[in-house]
């Protein structure tokens, strides 16, 4: 099973994902296998002209084949709520006193409201996640340094495809498995700072000494 894949299957999420812990930035699993995971930008290769696009294949093909080991690409699709951006609009519009701005804000409000009665407004993220498996037990420092080597090199193609990328921290690899398997609870009461920070201290970091 891909590692972000959701399962129909009737186990928790921890059973589903197999997850040892997670520190320093990295996503430790069963049987030795380490995951980091970036958030990227995209590019939209539409726009480009055919020399363009021909130019990017060539420097993604050149890319692939200097990783030197298998990527999962992630493209996450979830709709925005839009009720804490109307909330600020209101705020605005209440605090506006010049009626000209007011009135554009009113007619900006009434046009977002109309539009989100027929249309959903959707939010596309992308995510690499960059895998490391020891062939046995292993010292984190040394995992920590030999996928902190593939990352660079990824991160550094990427660049070069004009691809901005972030390595994810702890705390925000929690939260993204958080919205992928509860996606209604996350919209509703999303992790804050501090819940994420109490998961990451209670369980999640410490490492099981069993395999």
């Amino acid at each position: 099973m891909s590692l972000l894949q959701k399962s129909t299957s009737k186990v928790s999420a921890r059973q589903q994902i197999d997850i040892r812990g997670v520190k320093d930035g990295i996503l430790m699993l069963s049987a030795n296998r380490y995951r980091s995971v970036l958030q990227v930008s995209s590019v939209n290769f539409e726009l480009k002209s055919e020399d363009e696009q021909d130019a990017l294949i060539e420097t993604y093909e050149s890319f692939l084949n200097s990783v030197g080991c298998p990527l999962q690409i992630l493209v996450r699709t979830r709709e925005i709520d839009m009720d804490k951006y109307l909330g600020e609009l209101d705020e605005q519009l209440t605090g506006e006193t010049e009626a000209v701005y007011k009135m554009q804000l009113k007619n900006y409000d009434e046009f977002i409201r109309s539009l989100i009665t027929t249309n959903k407004i959707l939010t596309r993220h992308f995510y690499v996640i960059v895998p490391y498996t020891a062939q046995s037990k292993t010292d984190f420092g040394i995992v920590k340094e030999q996928l902190g080597s593939t990352v660079d090199i990824v991160m550094k193609g990427l660049s070069r495809l004009g691809i901005q990328s972030r390595e994810l921290s702890s705390l925000e690899i929690l939260d993204l498995f958080y919205s992928f398997y509860s996606p209604e609870q996350a919209k509703i009461q999303p992790l804050t700072e501090q819940a994420l920070q109490l998961v990451h201290t209670s369980y999640i970091q410490k490492e099981q000494v069993d395999d």
